[in-house]
């Protein structure tokens, strides 16, 4: 297939462009570069562009022809959602509409979105199935929220079909040594660890010490990259087989605290982790945890690169090898 990948150049999307170019796709990488990396580019032709401007999107399409669209390019930092929510509601429903009315205008009507967990809000089960209400409370999971309706208002009225992948904690870095996570600022927690144990950051911060869970500090479900850029390939061969749309959980039910992450980050690294605890911060929930049931049904998928020795011992070498 040919592909189209907005954020390629970015953590998800640049492993996912991997994983594509593995399987013999023709990938062709949108960026604007505001936070993804040019060193994570690795092969795919390149169109360096803004998704908010209109001739931009239109000039890739009228110059190549797709199969189907991946799109992970958005403002992803739940915090900085809850200090402007203006620059997330435009940014990524505006981005997200000119991508898909390009789209419509050029005949391709395949897309894989990259949503996230944090459209279904404050749990009212766990684990978080697909069939959970959607009830976000904060913009950035609001905004994901809004384009899933958008994607299905646009199947009802074009004839699109999509997989929207609902991504519970990302971490890790490819195996292989080649790609990794490069935000900034990074606001995840195993690479905020990992960057404090290398003194690329003063301090390393615990937020809440007191939820309602063993230990005192949040559980989340953590999904390594490599699995994550697995299901996209997964989905886009549903879509070329023109099976119906789909929301997808990609998850490993599997929940981990704050502190155990901690030690075993000490475990792996042989080094210390001394944290400051810090207030629980602005929709932070207590436990995160995603039934991975619909994913393995419908995709075929299982997380292979998930257990935490994986995940931290790859974002360590990654780490470690690209200060």
């Amino acid at each position: 297939m040919k592909i189209l990948v907005t954020g390629g150049a970015g953590y998800i999307g640049s492993h996912t462009v991997k994983e594509l170019l593995k399987k013999k796709h023709e990938v062709t990488i949108f960026d604007n570069f505001s936070s993804g990396k040019k060193e994570l580019v690795l092969k795919g032709e390149l169109f360096t562009g803004d998704l908010m401007d209109k001739k931009a999107v239109e000039k890739v399409f009228s110059q190549k022809k797709f199969d189907a669209v991946c799109h992970f390019a958005s403002l992803i930092a739940v915090g900085e959602s809850y200090q402007d929510p203006g620059k997330y509601y435009s940014h990524n429903l505006i981005s997200s509409l000119n991508l898909l009315e390009s789209m419509r205008q050029h005949g391709v009507k395949r897309f894989v979105f990259s949503s996230s967990a944090a459209v279904y809000g404050i749990p009212r089960e766990i684990p978080i199935t697909e069939s959970h209400p959607l009830d976000p409370f904060n913009p950035y999971g609001k905004s994901k929220a809004f384009v899933e309706r958008i994607l299905e208002d646009y199947e009802r009225a074009y004839g699109f079909r999509f997989v929207s992948l609902r991504y519970f904690n990302a971490a890790g870095a490819d195996p292989d040594g080649r790609l990794g996570e490069l935000h900034d600022p990074e606001t995840h927690l195993i690479p905020n660890i990992l960057l404090f144990l290398l003194g690329k950051k003063n301090s390393f911060y615990v937020f809440g010490t007191d939820f309602p869970t063993d230990d005192g500090t949040a559980v989340r479900d953590y999904i390594h990259v490599k699995d994550l850029a697995r299901a996209h390939v997964l989905a886009l061969k549903k879509l070329e087989d023109d099976t119906e749309s789909a929301f997808i959980n990609l998850g490993t039910n599997r929940g981990l605290s704050v502190l155990e992450i901690i030690r075993k980050v000490e475990e792996i690294t042989g080094r210390k982790v001394r944290y400051i605890k810090k207030p629980v911060r602005k929709g932070d929930v207590p436990v995160l945890r995603a039934s991975r049931d619909k994913a393995e049904r419908f995709l075929g998928w299982k997380p292979a690169f998930s257990d935490i020795k994986t995940i931290i011992q790859t974002a360590w070498d990654w780490h470690s090898k690209h200060p």
